[in-house]
């Protein structure tokens, strides 16, 4: 999962084209890395565990989840490098689409995607946190409260206050991975682990099935990547440089996620691992001993704590946008700023939501929902590609996505099998996301009827 501090306040205006190109390869990867490695390799590990059954399908669906989000996000860097705009992924829909679906994309963020983002890592904060100092179980959501409620106070200071925040954490988001990664991968294993043969658990029904479920819940992991086509505007080569830093960057987020898990399957059983929520502090106090195990668990609930202000600090300046353009009811108090340039109404909107979905739901349902909810805008985007190059084909393309038409082809059918296996698998799951969305139909109307 992403440490998602890219917000639509920095969208890349035509102002920002003019500026100097200063980005080179190297920078725009760790940019690419920067953005999508988060919270998910470590708290996933034990629903994909779950659903699969066995350690190589377990691995399997991780080294998938990784080619669909690579083949995602070479697919959406041709239409970020030919529309860097304010705004991201929604231009690029009210460009093929129309300005209804733009509107039901930012209606699914602001009602869904940002705020489910901010419950599910909050909750993941709060369980660690009770497994971490031994605490009762019903303090899980009042912590949760707590977590995500000091970090939008800290976003009400200003946009700098947030930002240090956000590199500081960034820090102690590396640390446990390259701890786990070193010492867990080199060690000598306490459980024999192969990727070959593939093979489902006993218990979890079809292949099929196991492995849709599985990609599910890793593409929690992986997501984040639809904002690195935004930094083309700066690059000085994007067309040689963007395509090849999201794809060695997603090939190097999937080769981390990947010997993460290895890791883990080395340290303990995929049944240990199966639904284990405390799977990360069990790992890291096998490798490292009780002590070292809680040292490390600390640096990851900090790096929690950061990715949770990267969705706050993108999540609260969406109802505020929409607000200026008078799109959303009480849009003059969702545009209101505080004496630090902040829109804290907009912020406080979006915690609410948050605090509800705490209330309703746990880690891995609000996390499968808000997957299932952005993936059906991410594959309108793989086809807007195909779209604006038969509608647009004078718009000016600083890069072409690679391997056209192939590798959009895969990318849209990767994001049909995610629909399709979360509406057999979790049909009332989706069903609830999907009302949800639509729940925007008649507000879209109802303001577009008011501001005539």
């Amino acid at each position: 999962m992403p440490n998602n501090s890219t917000d639509l306040s920095k969208g890349l205006t035509k102002e920002h084209n003019e500026l100097k190109r200063s980005l080179s390869f190297f920078p725009a990867l760790s940019t690419v890395m920067g953005t999508v490695i988060g919270a998910g390799v470590f708290f996933k590990a034990a629903s994909v565990a779950t659903v699969t059954g066995s350690p190589s399908l377990h691995l399997l669906s991780w080294l998938l989840g990784g080619i669909i989000s690579v083949c995602a996000g070479l697919t959406a860097a041709e239409l970020a490098a030919a529309i860097p705009e304010t705004g991201g992924m929604l231009r690029y829909i009210e460009r093929a689409y129309g300005e209804f679906w733009s509107y039901l994309l930012g209606w699914a963020q602001v009602i869904v995607y940002f705020p489910a983002n901010v419950a599910a890592l909050s909750i993941i904060f709060a369980t660690q946190f009770k497994n971490l100092f031994a605490l009762p179980n019903n303090v899980i959501v009042p912590i949760a409260v707590v977590a995500a409620t000091t970090i939008m106070l800290i976003n009400f200071m200003g946009s700098k206050a947030s930002g240090i925040f956000q590199s500081v954490t960034l820090v102690f988001k590396l640390v446990p991975l390259a701890l786990i990664v070193i010492f867990g991968l080199f060690r000598e294993g306490d459980v024999a682990v192969s990727l070959f043969p593939i093979t489902q658990g006993p218990d979890v029904g079809g292949f099929l099935p196991a492995l849709g479920a599985g990609l599910l819940a890793t593409m929690f992991a992986y997501d984040g990547w639809i904002h690195v086509g935004n930094i083309a505007g700066e690059m000085k080569n994007p067309t040689r440089d963007l395509p090849r830093a999201i794809a060695f960057g997603l090939i190097g987020v999937m080769a981390v996620y990947f010997v993460v898990q290895l890791a883990f399957l080395k340290t303990i059983d995929i049944s240990q691992l199966a639904g284990n929520e405390n799977a990360a502090m069990q790992v890291a106090g096998k490798i490292f001993g009780n002590m070292g195990g809680r040292l490390v668990t600390v640096g990851i609930l900090i790096s929690v704590y950061g990715t949770i202000n990267g969705y706050t600090m993108t999540g609260m300046r969406l109802p505020y946008t929409m607000g200026l353009k008078k799109q959303l009811p009480f849009s003059a108090k969702l545009a209101t700023l505080n004496r630090f340039k902040v829109p804290f109404v907009a912020g406080i909107v979006e915690l609410v939501i948050a605090i509800m979905m705490m209330m309703v739901g746990g880690f891995d349902v609000l996390t499968d929902m808000l997957v299932f909810v952005i993936w059906i805008f991410y594959t309108l985007v793989f086809i807007a590609v195909f779209k604006i190059r038969r509608t647009e084909p004078e718009l000016v393309r600083p890069y072409k996505v690679l391997f056209y038409p192939i590798i959009p082809v895969i990318a849209i059918l990767g994001g049909i099998f995610i629909i399709t296996m979360t509406l057999i698998n979790q049909f009332q799951l989706a069903i609830i996301g999907t009302l949800l969305t639509l729940l925007g139909i008649p507000v879209y109307w109802y303001m577009k009827r008011k501001n005539n």
